[in-house]
């Protein structure tokens, strides 16, 4: 992480529908927190007008899994900008269980903001790809 990036935290539930047969959290909540946290990232930080105009998909998501979530833990997601091109935003993500600060999975994920009008690929303004990029170093190929 870089570090100037500015961390957004989310405390994340987890509910009962959660748990899997290991008697764990499954892998595909872990997928779902790293897209609650970006979301709600955007919407306590992005201007007014940026939400009404823009949405986001994920075109890529990768994942590594460190240790299992349990049910009674307390969770967060930690999550950060990273580079950006035209029309692809980095963002990453660190799930920690709470007591301990454990890592248990850690997230990069790709965006690309959508026109909320056409539903197509959309330039961002300065200020979103200001505040939703981080700038290119030679270790991350930009």
């Amino acid at each position: 992480m870089s570090e100037d990036a500015e961390v957004f935290e989310l405390s994340v539930p987890i509910e009962p529908s959660d748990i899997d047969q290991l008697g764990h959290v499954n892998n595909v909540t872990y997928v779902r927190w790293v897209q609650d946290a970006a979301v709600a990232h955007w919407k306590a930080s992005a201007p007014a007008a940026d939400q009404a105009q823009l949405f986001w998909v994920v075109v890529r998501h990768e994942i590594d899994y460190k240790r299992p979530a349990f049910p009674g833990d307390r969770i967060i997601a930690r999550t950060w900008v990273g580079t950006a091109s035209r029309i692809r935003f980095e963002r990453h993500t660190e799930v920690l269980r709470v007591e301990d600060r454990a890592v248990l999975a850690k997230a990069c994920t790709t965006w690309c903001p959508m026109d909320a009008r056409t539903r197509k690929p959309a330039a961002v303004s300065a200020e979103v790809r200001e505040r939703f990029s981080a700038p290119a170093t030679p270790e991350s190929g930009g």
